[in-house]
């Protein structure tokens, strides 16, 4: 039997069993699971191994590359700024950052970038990883572009960019990076060891994802969100880009985090919970409310199907209806974690592997199995 560690509250034995098994019939490699109720931890199991070749254990502080699910903590970022009264996210984007105005942009709003509807999914000047290593080149990119579509009138996923964006807005009021806000501000006061950008000397901790069987020569490079995803070239590295010390250094908030189920969790802990978790309160139950108020819902122009999007949460449809309450939003990155926030449940939960599947964020079939495990021992 392999051995799994942590701790499981005797009403989700059943989550315990899925995520065991998931390690023994080789799905997961390495992976970690956590469930916070009420601000605290009732979930926190972790497992497997570190590596492909199986020669190290997967360790609580095993970090990993969670790609896109690092956006549910950039939105973090900017609601604690809000909540504090230094970030109106109905205010325009160039109030707080000026050179943004240019080029028909002067009507997006903040709460567009968080929405995925400002119209800039992507970098219009082809990339390099450099490029976007660079912050000041990446944003002022960005702020030169003319959006796609009329800011606020649909979605379209803003994969790489999005974390660029908040980052720079909260860069403008704070004057201080993203990263270092989170560590300081959210990440510090939580006890949660999630890093955007981490010192080269913790290196050692972060475990290399495993790639997906299924490259570039396997998905439609014609379809709009291949196309977003594919600068800088992603596909042509088969993600092992995330390998190397100058991705792991750099702040890339959409795309680039480091962390564990754990850390997520306990993070989200706090949305979930009303603003509070742990004796540390970062938002009030009115922000927390207004991240699952509905900002778009129809055709996601680059993910190319139906989303309704509330604050970097989707949000529950008939035809994903993810959660039984109305008040619940998920995200997750490519090849497989995930997080789900429930505020009527008062429920975070994150799963983080290392093996990558070819499946994306919304159709990852190992993070709803665990989810619907959860929901259905909550039921019980």
């Amino acid at each position: 039997m392999t051995e799994i560690h942590g701790s499981c509250d005797e009403r989700f034995t059943a989550v315990k069993k899925v995520f065991q098994e998931n390690l023994e019939n080789g799905t997961d490699v390495g992976a970690s699971v956590a469930l916070y109720l009420d601000g605290e931890p009732v979930i926190n199991l972790w497992g497997g191994h570190f590596d492909a070749d199986r020669t190290r254990p997967w360790e609580r502080q095993t970090l990993t590359n969670v790609f896109s699910s690092s956006k549910t903590v950039a939105v973090l970022c900017a609601l604690v700024l809000a909540d504090r009264g230094e970030l109106d996210l109905g205010a325009p984007v160039a109030r707080y950052w000026p050179e943004f105005a240019q080029s028909g942009k002067e009507d997006v709003l903040v709460e567009h970038l968080l929405a995925h509807s400002a119209g800039l999914p992507a970098w219009d000047e082809k990339v390099s990883f450099e490029d976007v290593y660079d912050w000041e080149k990446s944003t002022s990119l960005l702020a030169g572009q003319t959006p796609r579509w009329k800011p606020g009138s649909a979605s379209g996923y803003h994969g790489y960019t999005q974390g660029h964006l908040i980052g720079e807005v909260i860069r403008r009021i704070t004057g201080v990076t993203i990263g270092r806000f989170l560590d300081e501000e959210i990440a510090g006061p939580l006890g949660a060891d999630f890093h955007f950008g981490l010192e080269r000397e913790q290196h050692h901790r972060i475990s290399p994802v495993i790639p997906p069987p299924r490259i570039a020569g396997g998905i439609d490079m014609a379809h709009p969100m291949a196309q977003a995803l594919n600068n800088p070239p992603i596909f042509e590295t088969g993600h092992k880009v995330a390998w190397t010390p100058e991705w792991r250094e750099a702040e890339l908030p959409a795309f680039g985090g480091q962390g564990n189920a754990e850390s997520i969790a306990a993070l989200q802990s706090v949305l979930a919970n009303g603003g509070e978790a742990r004796g540390v309160r970062l938002l009030s139950e009115a922000t927390c409310d207004s991240v699952f108020r509905t900002r778009t819902d129809g055709l996601d122009l680059i993910l190319q199907f139906p989303v309704r999007w509330g604050l970097g949460f989707a949000l529950p449809t008939e035809a994903f209806p993810l959660s039984p309450n109305p008040r619940a939003g998920f995200w997750g990155g490519a090849g497989g974690s995930g997080c789900v926030v429930d505020l009527d449940a008062r429920m975070a939960f994150s799963y983080v592997p290392n093996r990558m599947v070819d499946e994306g964020a919304v159709t990852n079939d190992r993070c709803m199995t665990l989810l619907a495990t959860v929901y259905g021992s909550l039921a019980s």
